[in-house]
């Protein structure tokens, strides 16, 4: 008999595969989705669904685990936008993370990718190279992503391909990943652009949102963004509603494209580990004046000076009003560079 954590899962009624909305803007798409109606024909079986996904789960005696922050994806075909907004094709090598029962490993698999998929949990990371051991293109490793040493596991796949030149080709991310370690995947992820080309991650909407569409002199305005642009350039693909998922988050999802620069592209600093050391100390006092907050690199008079020569201050003995335009939210990217290397001395 199986325990009852199980038996609640098979109880549980078909959740259908809705149409996916997404609200109008300017980086924003809409992708509407829509089961085949009797007489029309699909365009493959839908081969991972709620019910293939439990049978999945109860074939190993699990059911999802909230430590993990593990939620199913039900829906193949976002699977395949997944997988399409990354333009994932024959023969390129594709980072997974948190494949679970394998849906998602099925469409990268199926686009003729090479898979490297990475699993904390044993008994789905087990299932799944159960699931795809024929097929020659699937590497499972049980590891944390936040622990794990990607890249040297990126370039020992890379040399194992014969036929790949691992001097010219770029590996891609693609992944549906557990809300709770966003941050963490995007600061593991963003700094190789020596090794992945594109990273496509599929987030809780509002830390989508956050990471694309942030704008200054917002509270939603963060050290991240510096991080995300410094690395990338970010897309929101699409909205992916939390119907879609089991069991169901309490809030909805979508997908964004990080397009990875090639460290000769990035901003010149002297030194990445100190601005961004520079950059999270403005923000960790956004209410004070950056030459207060940055007193600990140099005078406030030597910041005032700085911020004069990047026209973020108005001349001395000058009758305009400084307001709060010396505050971190006030700041690009670009001013925060001039910053650093105006007042940092290594």
């Amino acid at each position: 008999m199986l325990p009852s954590s199980l038996s609640y899962l098979q109880t549980l009624p078909p959740i259908p595969h809705p149409e996916q909305v997404s609200k109008a803007g300017i980086r924003r798409r809409t992708l509407r989705i829509a089961c085949a109606g009797r007489g029309s024909k699909a365009a493959r079986p839908a081969t991972d669904d709620y019910h293939s996904t439990l049978r999945a789960l109860n074939s190993k005696g699990r059911f999802p685990r909230k430590s993990l922050g593990q939620h199913y994806m039900l829906n193949f075909e976002i699977n395949d936008h997944l997988a399409a907004a990354a333009g994932v094709g024959e023969g390129d090598v594709v980072l997974e993370i948190g494949p679970g029962t394998g849906s998602l490993t099925n469409v990268l698999l199926n686009s003729g990718a090479f898979v490297l998929a990475v699993e904390k949990d044993k008994h789905m990371a087990t299932l799944v190279s159960e699931r795809f051991s024929s097929t020659g293109k699937l590497k499972v490793l049980t590891e944390d992503i936040v622990k794990c040493h990607v890249r040297s596991h990126v370039s020992s796949l890379f040399e194992s391909i014969t036929e790949m030149d691992p001097e010219t080709k770029k590996a891609k991310v693609v992944a549906n990943i557990p809300f709770n370690i966003s941050t963490d995947v995007i600061k593991l992820l963003l700094p190789m652009g020596d090794i992945f080309s594109e990273v496509v991650l599929l987030l809780q909407e509002e830390t989508a949102l956050r990471l694309v569409e942030s704008s200054l002199r917002t509270s939603e305005y963060r050290p991240i963004n510096i991080f995300v642009n410094f690395y990338s350039d970010p897309e929101y693909k699409f909205k992916v509603p939390r119907t879609n998922f089991f069991p169901q988050p309490n809030v909805d999802a979508a997908v964004v494209s990080f397009k990875l620069k090639q460290p000769k592209d990035y901003p010149e600093v002297s030194s990445r580990k100190s601005f961004f050391s520079m950059v999270n100390s403005a923000f960790n006092e956004k209410r004070k004046m950056l030459r207060k907050s940055l007193q600990h690199i140099c005078t406030s008079s030597e910041i005032e000076e700085a911020l004069r020569s990047i026209s973020l201050l108005p001349p001395p003995l000058s009758s305009f009003p400084l307001f709060h335009i010396s505050r971190p939210e006030e700041l690009t990217l670009d001013d925060f560079v001039k910053l650093h290397n105006l007042i940092v001395k290594e």
